[in-house]
């Protein structure tokens, strides 16, 4: 399946990833979590014990008013929502969230505050 593989650091790269759940836990090093943040029929698949493990910090995820409600830590893959499955994302879908996602995060807590910086 077509995927957007997003790595601590670096701009996302579009991926072909086999469907199987041992390559999926392959990719997030461990234990898969699916998340469903988005309107769109798309997920994302990241490790379930990312924070407890201490991965390091990847994108912020933000509500509408852009206010960060939570941050994937680890690697993570973007996919499409199939009719029982995974499935790859769509041309338009593989646009929008790699522009979501473009750019690098630098997190920082300031006074108990997480703040990010593009990098």
């Amino acid at each position: 399946m077509t995927v957007l593989a997003v790595m601590p650091g670096k701009k996302p790269v579009k991926m072909e990833l086999e469907g199987s759940l041992e390559s999926m836990q392959a990719f997030v090093g461990g234990t898969i979590q699916a998340i469903y943040p988005f309107d769109d029929p798309v997920a994302i698949v990241c490790n379930e014990e990312g924070k407890l493990m201490g991965l390091e910090c990847n994108r912020a995820l933000r509500d509408e008013t852009g206010a960060i409600y939570d941050i994937l830590c680890g690697p993570f893959f973007v996919c499409g929502l199939g009719e029982e499955d995974f499935a790859s994302l769509s041309g338009t879908q593989m646009e929008t969230y790699y522009k979501l996602f473009e750019h690098p995060e630098l997190f920082l807590s300031i006074g108990g505050t997480v703040i990010t910086v593009p990098i």
